[in-house]
């Protein structure tokens, strides 16, 4: 009797091939429903799954493969006398190959599929076959990915298909399953939490519940080994979610320059992230990334128009840094950034002319990444000691239903506009987040510091490092001012209007200040800080 090989699988990505290689090796096939259709069609011999069993698929495919003639022909040991014998009493053969993947379940996962169009996609038999033959692999070879079967192929011709390779095949089975099953309980429990919409949060309201899963499942796929990580010493890697949505890191693609390293990634998450307020509005936008937070945020009336209003903010800081754009690199807009040196150019598309500048420079890694609105339900996910910590992700989404002027003076629109603008940029800065803003583009940002007035004094700095009259700009802060002494301070240099989350206890002072240096003040009631 040849020995069989179950080919059962969703993804029909070289099947017929692989077929025809395990019939040139002297194995008999058997298959399910459209992957028999497939075979057949391509002049394989199959037998149906059903001859094997003696019953035929029941409704509409859904039971097929769950019958003792499957099991057992896959969980036979081979050195168990009683295992064959048991087989051989009840008719049943011995199986040595189960090829299987499962329904593409991520796909009604990602489309918000309603739960019972979701569950037609759960795989029974598939996953199972899969288990039994994984727990039976000394015995038989499990191939769940499209990728293996030029080396299962090139392994059983030459009769290596030893132990340690059986165990990796076996392994990666797991991991396949695992991830499978991550992605079903993600999408039960979002349904169970009313779709993962969490209202945002406004001052004086309570904190919205949020019914969080009782085990944290996070299934992710080795992308890429990385140059590093964040020192030389640190091997590191980058790892995706198997069906990573429309402008996150796993869509990147690299269209010139070296490896990338754990920082970059890094640093490109916080320039995508922070170019993705203005994802869909027609005005280029452009952020200019140092150490994950921005150091020149600017709008303009072209991609190379709003990097030089970005550089000009801090081109000191830019050096060696990351710009990202949300709309085309132009050739104009590449002869400007090969002028400075800079890590990495990410933008949603590049023209061929633009890739032709940007490669003369060899190192110069150029990421393209489409734009894509931002997924608020995410899950951020932060590593600490022993556990995670989990949070919504940031919404970059800004309305301003919440928004109130709270002294005497309303801003002009034109302050209103650059209040918008420097409120954007701030959601994106590393707190404690001042920015000074005027005219669509930042013309100081103060970052990270343990104090925010150490952080309004370094972004004034900035600005006077550039010459610039800070007379009629605006300011954003992150987070609300503890003290009066931030405003004062403000005034004193020209500031025009602040916008702001209020909620301290001296809010009325803090108030009473921007009245008496006659400043116009929004509190928005969202804060917008970054750890």
């Amino acid at each position: 009797m040849n020995r069989r090989a179950l080919l059962s699988v969703s993804d029909k990505t070289g099947i017929v091939d692989f077929a025809r290689g395990l019939v040139d090796l002297g194995f008999d096939i058997v298959s399910t429903g459209g992957t028999a259709r497939t075979l057949r069609e391509a002049g394989c011999a199959v037998t149906d799954v059903s001859e094997v069993t003696g019953h035929p698929e029941m409704m509409e495919g859904r039971v097929k493969t769950l019958h003792p003639a499957v099991h057992a022909g896959i969980l036979a040991r081979r050195e168990y006398a009683d295992d064959l014998k048991a087989l051989a009493q009840h008719g049943y053969g011995p199986i040595d190959i189960v090829c299987v993947n499962l329904y593409p379940f991520h796909e009604a996962a990602a489309a918000r599929a309603p739960i019972p169009e979701a569950m037609e996609k759960v795989d029974i038999g598939g996953p199972t076959m899969l288990r039994s033959a994984t727990k039976n692999h000394a015995d038989v070879l499990v191939v769940v990915d499209p990728a293996d079967y030029p080396r299962v192929l090139d392994a059983l011709a030459r009769d290596a298909a030893d132990g340690p390779f059986r165990v990796a095949l076996a392994a990666k089975v797991f991991a396949h399953t695992a991830a499978y099953d991550a992605a079903i309980t993600t999408y039960m429990d979002r349904w169970a939490a009313g779709e993962g919409r969490v209202t945002a949060l406004r001052r004086g309201e309570d904190t919205p519940a949020v019914a969080w899963p009782g085990t944290l499942v996070l299934p992710y796929r080795h992308m890429q080994a990385l140059r590093y990580g964040e020192n030389p010493d640190q091997p590191a890697a980058f790892y995706g979610e198997p069906d990573a949505p429309a402008g996150s890191l796993p869509r990147l693609e690299q269209l010139n320059g070296r490896e990338l390293s754990f920082n970059n990634l890094l640093d490109v998450d916080a320039a995508v992230m922070a170019v993705s307020a203005w994802h869909g509005e027609d005005r280029p936008a452009c952020v200019i990334v140092k150490h994950t937070t921005p150091c020149g945020v600017a709008l303009g009336s072209s991609a190379g128009d709003a990097y030089a209003r970005a550089l000009a903010c801090d081109p000191v800081s830019a050096f060696g840094g990351i710009v990202a754009f949300n709309t085309l690199v132009d050739a104009a807009t590449a002869e400007m950034l090969v002028d400075t040196f800079l890590e990495i150019i990410v933008g949603p598309g590049f023209d061929e002319a633009a890739l032709d500048v940007l490669r003369r420079k060899k190192n110069l890694r150029v990421l393209a990444l489409p734009a894509a609105k931002s997924r608020d339900e995410e899950l951020d996910v932060k590593r600490v000691r022993g556990g995670v910590l989990v949070q919504r992700r940031m919404s970059m989404a800004f309305p301003e239903e919440a928004w109130s002027v709270v002294t005497r003076r309303a801003p002009t629109e034109a302050e209103r506009e650059d209040l918008r603008f420097a409120w954007r940029v701030a959601a994106s800065v590393k707190s404690n987040a001042i920015v000074l803003a005027r005219e669509g583009r930042t013309v100081g940002i103060g970052a990270g510091q343990m104090s925010r007035v150490d952080a309004s004094r370094i972004a004034v700095m900035k600005a006077e490092d550039q010459g610039v009259d800070l007379t009629g700009c605006v300011l954003a802060s992150d987070a609300f001012f503890p003290f009066r002494d931030g405003i004062d301070a403000a005034a004193r240099h020209g500031v025009a209007a602040v916008i702001q989350p209020g909620g301290s206890v001296r809010d009325e002072e803090v108030k009473a200040a921007a009245n008496e240096h006659g400043m116009a003040m929004i509190l928005t009631g969202r804060r917008v800080f970054r750890h």
